[in-house]
């Protein structure tokens, strides 16, 4: 069984539908990336599997027994607040100094305990959050851009990571992503959602369809603007197919 299983999903924010009919599911050890413009409602998606929205139609529906742990896009802390990367670590719940340290490990910084939080770099920062993920011991990771505002050799070592914990623990991987590399390289499936599934697949078969070559044709290096997506598709799993142009124009100050 799927650890988590998309059936039909429809969010609304009052009169504006963010999500139709989306379906998809994660199996155990598998990396899944969702890629997509702003606005197109990849955020909205995870947070509707964490359960921190309500489906207007359809249904999220996990496997018996599945934790989940969750890597925000951010996290703004106060920098004047004086607190250690261990006591912000305890404020998960039931952690403990063998469970953070073992955490901080596998997010690649084994030697931050006694930091102050305010004193890391980004990328510090973020390794911080995915060790607060892994506390739990996740079957899922979710994680929603993760490196957002990391450079992108800062953004390809937290990758590297990614892969590392799924490797060391079996977990599987959701997450949202704007970098090439990362698509091609580290996922098993891409999705590309724009309001709905209009394209899904492995890299190699997504990545030779027109509405992908699109998406990631603007842009340097691995961080790429995706504010425009042209796509002409059926909603068959796997390839896309053209049959007739939709243009869909996003405003870019929209949050996913």
């Amino acid at each position: 069984m799927s650890l988590v299983q998309v059936e039909d999903l429809s969010l609304r924010y009052g009169a504006r539908t963010v999500l139709s009919h989306v379906s998809l599911n994660v199996q155990r050890g598998e990396i899944v990336t969702i890629v997509g413009p702003n606005g197109s409602g990849k955020t909205s998606l995870l947070r509707a599997i964490i359960g921190a929205v309500k489906p207007f139609q359809g249904r999220v529906t996990r496997g018996a027994g599945v934790t989940i742990g969750y890597v925000p896009q951010k996290l703004h802390i106060d920098e004047t607040l004086p607190i250690t990367v261990s006591r912000f670590l305890k404020l998960s719940g039931d952690a403990t100094a063998v469970s953070i340290d073992h955490a901080l490990a596998q997010a690649g910084v084994p030697d931050l305990p006694k930091a102050q939080l305010s004193q890391l770099s980004g990328g510090q920062f973020q390794r911080v959050l995915l060790a607060r993920a892994l506390i739990g011991k996740p079957d899922l990771l979710l994680l929603d851009e993760a490196t957002q505002g990391l450079d992108q050799r800062g953004s390809a070592s937290f990758y590297q990571q990614i892969e590392q914990v799924r490797q060391d623990t079996g977990c599987a991987v959701l997450m949202i992503s704007h970098e090439l590399h990362v698509v091609m390289s580290t996922s098993d499936r891409v999705i590309c959602l724009n309001g709905h599934v209009c394209c899904e697949g492995t890299p190699a078969v997504v990545a030779s369809a027109p509405e992908y070559r699109a998406l990631f044709g603007t842009g340097t290096g691995g961080a790429l603007a995706l504010y425009r997506h042209e796509h002409d598709h059926d909603h068959t799993h796997g390839h896309c197919d053209h049959d007739h142009d939709h243009d869909h124009d996003h405003d870019d100050t929209k949050a996913s």
